[in-house]
């Protein structure tokens, strides 16, 4: 069984776990040390994987930390638990002082469903106060189980994980404030769009009265790249088959929302790095909002139905065939960049 599914299966045994744990230590026992185990560390060795690991800080003698990956004796990630049920939010200081005394390039804080890994991109030797990498055994996707592969004991090498560890460090930051921004401009974020187009003073009140016309900028702008190819799309209806001439007559019916809007702008930015984007149309149903292929109802990309009570992403596979998926927010959307990539790929190579 390849690596991915098996930490899905793992991740689907330790959620039904969870709620039976009453403890730190059957965290431990149930939840951490088979997720290192998954990782192809023998936790059975306490020359490779060693509990209770001695890391004096500053004055205080004896200090422990819960296990460390040892090689040559060495400590190489230093791991500190706190019980499924607790929030990590404060513990980090913990291991923080453990870091600084320990040639351990790497440490994990975890409680079995999320795990944060830190190192020392900042300042040597000093563990970063924000961990390059998080996993939440919730919420797992393709993109962070293929980061988590880098600490499989066959593929573990320090120095590659360090140089990897800015570009995922900062490229989660940005995604995070990007889809911050897509949900509420930032003050300081309206201040740098309109230090280049409004010349009076920036006043709160100025701010407060532009950043929802930011925000509608931010849907439009891909959307104006759409109306320049009208022309050419209203000569193609010709060629339309019956449902496309079905959900044209029915068009002036539809309202197109924001928040579809905002959903085609998001799908965009995904396809940006490998799609020429004015081949990226909607087109708005009375059933759902469409994302195609040069504006071809044959060549769908994806649909969206955000009008009910829990929101759908349906995406379709090679022949077509819708998966539907549930979504709590349009932001959601970015857990499945592999599969729509996927399917506007397979229009883009034709």
């Amino acid at each position: 069984m390849e690596f991915t599914e098996e930490i899905k299966q793992f991740s689907r045994r330790i959620l039904e776990l969870s709620s039976s744990i009453t403890n730190e230590e059957a965290t431990k026992m149930s939840m951490i040390v088979p997720f290192f185990q998954l990782l192809g560390y023998d936790v059975f060795n306490p020359g490779e994987f060693c509990p209770e690991f001695t890391s004096d800080v500053g004055i205080k003698k004896g200090e422990k930390v819960d296990y460390a990956i040892l090689s040559n004796g060495k400590p190489e990630i230093l791991i500190e638990c706190k019980w499924c049920g607790d929030s990590l939010t404060k513990h980090d200081s913990q291991l923080f002082r453990y870091f600084g005394v320990s040639p351990a390039r790497f440490a994990i804080l975890t409680n079995g469903i999320s795990y944060k890994f830190y190192t020392d991109l900042e300042e040597s030797n000093k563990m970063d106060l924000t961990p390059f990498l998080e996993i939440d055994m919730r919420k797992l996707s393709d993109a962070s189980i293929n980061a988590l592969k880098i600490f499989k004991k066959e593929d573990f090498d320090k120095d590659s994980i360090f140089s990897a560890a800015s570009e995922l460090k900062y490229s989660g930051l940005i995604k995070e404030w990007i889809k911050k921004q897509l949900e509420d401009i930032s003050d300081d974020f309206a201040k740098v769009i309109l230090s280049d187009v409004y010349y009076g003073v920036k006043t709160q009140k100025i701010l407060d009265k532009f950043k929802p016309i930011i925000k509608k900028s931010f849907n439009s702008y891909i959307n104006d790249l759409v109306t320049q190819k009208i022309s050419s799309a209203l000569d193609s209806t010709t060629k339309a088959d019956d449902t496309e001439v079905e959900e044209i007559t029915h068009a002036s019916k539809i309202v197109t929302t924001e928040e579809e809007l905002q959903a085609f702008n998001i799908v965009c930015a995904i396809l940006s790095e490998c799609i020429d984007l004015t081949k990226i149309h909607y087109r708005d149903t009375e059933s759902y909002f469409g994302i195609l292929y040069d504006n071809n109802n044959r060549k769908p990309i994806c649909r969206l139905n955000l009008d009910t009570k829990r929101k759908q992403l349906m995406i379709p596979d090679a022949s077509k065939s819708f998966s539907r998926i549930y979504i709590e927010s349009i932001t959601d959307i970015f857990k499945y960049k592999k599969e729509i990539i996927e399917s506007a790929k397979r229009y883009d190579a034709s």
